[in-house]
């Protein structure tokens, strides 16, 4: 071994037991490693800062992005609730996240599969009141499993279909991978259903201050319509689109009101008087197509396009105190509206409109993006952690889904790679206003993206000082006197072992020849042997940075770096018993 070959084994194994340590946040650990790799000599300085240009970068960014869209649609609430109204259980929903995603992953990128569910996870984890985490790296896992079933499945069973056409003249076909895809995939998510408990439950390691403030007993009242989908429905119905988070305390009919008993029946013109975390109250709205109170924010006769609401506190020094929202009418002077409001230790029974504000009171605003600041400071009205709220937003459900989907079809046909068009599908996210400015910069998790960023001309070290290639000659030695399933089964396990310092491609085209060669010296075909490097590669489940799957869910999901091994390493193995004899059976060697 040359000198430069120790210092970059040494680095990454200071790093990797500083990760497992966990004394340290994981993007600080990342960037001290790189400023060691290049005082060492180990990362050229000219390269210190590749990273930040890598396309697994602008993949995970962009996915992020992308999966927020989706998420704040309110598209994915209201399908769970039309195809999946009973499950309430962690292991059903499980069940169905993880066959989701990985039939997904089979036919378009894995990465995508897992952005249109991660939504739904969180949806799940409300519901059932479990940690996000017991969700996201078992999705992640699948989202790994299912790309395995076609050659564009993943960027692993891509390359090796060439390596292959270069040394037989024959590549794989689109299904010669979906036998031994399928049998993994089968295994593994059985496996992550019933040992999805060591993944230890965790909250996001950098949660904003505007997550740890929740309001929980906004009033806020709705007008049934004859667009409204809970019309001639019961209170019971109208309910469970808050997922029971939320109360109704009164039904006015006319001049007469009315008590909310389950079975009453809502007619064109009910007004409901409704109590809960606005959340849920956006829930009941928005999928129950009702109407808030207020008036339509127009200019110019249109409606105005950039409306937003906010949560603001009534302070001591405000001119509202003792003021009714019908005496403030702020719908009519200023140009916004009152959607519900929060009083500490109070069941507010009275409509919005009649109702005297005092200091303390937590309103939600409606209003345009340019004129709400200007009421909140002549109003001495204090706004909560800067947060907006999707109560009474405007959004249009279906267009996150469509910019995905474009992009997603888009990488199929050739027309962009994948880095091309989920940056294209995050601006767009922006464009067609599906997701705000603002929540666009807290949706990238900049921690995640610089860890990403330092790691990356790290880990690449092994292959620039030629220690990729040191491994290489140490495996062909230890391979030679082996049987072919010892053989086959030390190609699998490499190829694992190395993908996290590698990208999964780049470890194809590093085993590829050598398992390649293998099977020519021990005189084998070859294909049993370039699946088992295909498989490999595609299967990182140790660590948050061999894949983009796992980095995707690091951040939302809390996780620590030693959590990965927790319910990767017995999957690991679990691949490898089955995926040996498998493979001797599917693609004989003799």
């Amino acid at each position: 071994m040359t000198t430069q070959q120790i210092l970059a084994f040494t680095v990454i194994a200071i790093m990797m037991a500083v990760f497992i340590w966990d004394r340290f946040r994981y993007d600080v650990v990342a960037c001290c490693a790189l400023i060691l790799a290049v005082s060492l000599g180990v990362v050229p300085v000219d390269r210190a800062f590749s990273g930040f240009s890598d396309d697994i970068v602008i993949i995970v960014g962009s996915a992020l992005v992308v999966s927020a869209g989706v998420a704040r649609s309110g598209i994915v609430d209201t399908a769970i609730k039309k195809f999946f109204p009973n499950l309430d259980t962690l292991h059903t929903q499980l069940a169905l996240l993880m066959i989701v995603v990985a039939v997904l992953s089979a036919f378009i990128k894995n990465i995508g599969a897992l952005a249109i569910m991660m939504p739904v996870a969180f949806q799940f984890a409300k519901k059932s009141g479990a940690s996000p985490s017991k969700y996201l790296m078992p999705m992640a896992f699948s989202a790994l499993l299912g790309g395995l079933m076609t050659q564009i499945g993943t960027s692993p069973n891509i390359v090796v279909s060439r390596l292959r056409e270069e040394l037989t003249g024959t590549s794989f076909t689109m299904f010669d991978f979906t036998p031994m895809g399928v049998i993994l995939t089968l295994v593994g998510v059985t496996f992550l259903l019933f040992f999805h408990w060591l993944v230890p439950s965790r909250t996001k390691q950098n949660s904003s201050i505007e997550e740890a403030i929740e309001i929980k007993n906004y009033t806020s009242e709705v007008s049934v319509t004859g667009q409204s989908t809970v019309l001639e429905k019961s209170i019971g119905d109208l309910l469970k689109l808050g997922d029971g988070e939320a109360i109704a305390t009164a039904v006015l009919r006319g001049t007469t009101r009315m008590s909310p008993f389950p079975d009453l029946a809502l007619r064109e013109g009910d007004i409901v008087l409704l109590e809960g975390p606005s959340t849920a109250l956006d829930r009941i709205v928005s999928s129950g197509r009702l109407k808030l109170s207020g008036k339509p924010l127009t200019q110019k006769g249109q409606i105005q396009p950039d409306v937003i609401s906010v949560e603001a506190i009534v302070s001591q020094e405000s001119p509202l105190t003792g003021l009714s929202a019908k005496e403030m009418a702020l719908s009519y002077t200023r140009g916004v509206n009152l959607l519900a409001i929060s009083r500490r230790g109070e069941r507010l029974k009275e409509r919005l409109g009649q109702l005297t504000l005092m200091a303390g009171d937590v309103l939600v605003l409606q209003g345009s993006r340019k004129n709400l600041p200007a009421v909140l400071q002549d109003f001495s009205l204090l706004p909560l952690a800067q947060r907006e709220v999707l109560l009474g937003t405007h959004r249009h459900p279906f267009v996150p889904l469509i910019i995905l989907a474009l992009a997603m079809a888009a990488t199929a046909v050739g027309i962009a790679p994948v880095p091309v068009a989920f940056f294209a599908a995050a601006l767009g996210m922006v464009v067609f206003r599906a997701i705000p400015l603002t929540d666009f910069y807290k949706a990238v998790d900049g921690p995640i993206l610089v860890m990403l960023a330092a790691l990356i001309p790290v880990s690449d070290s092994l292959r620039t000082t030629g220690g990729s290639e040191l491994i290489a000659g140490w495996l062909g030695n230890v391979a030679a006197s082996l049987p072919a399933w010892g053989a086959l089964g030390l190609i699998l396990v490499t190829a694992m072992a190395v993908t996290p310092f590698l990208n999964n491609a780049a470890t194809v085209l590093v085993m590829g020849p050598i398992a390649a060669s293998f099977a020519t010296n021990l005189g084998f075909r070859p294909e049993a042997f370039l699946m088992a490097v295909a498989i490999g590669a595609g299967c990182d489940f140790l660590t948050p940075v061999g894949h983009q799957c796992n980095t995707l869910v690091f951040g939302p999901g809390g996780y620590r770096f030693s959590d990965y091994p927790r319910l990767g390493l017995p999957l690991s193995f679990l691949i490898v018993l089955v995926s040996v004899p498998a493979l001797l059976y599917v693609w004989p060697v003799g």
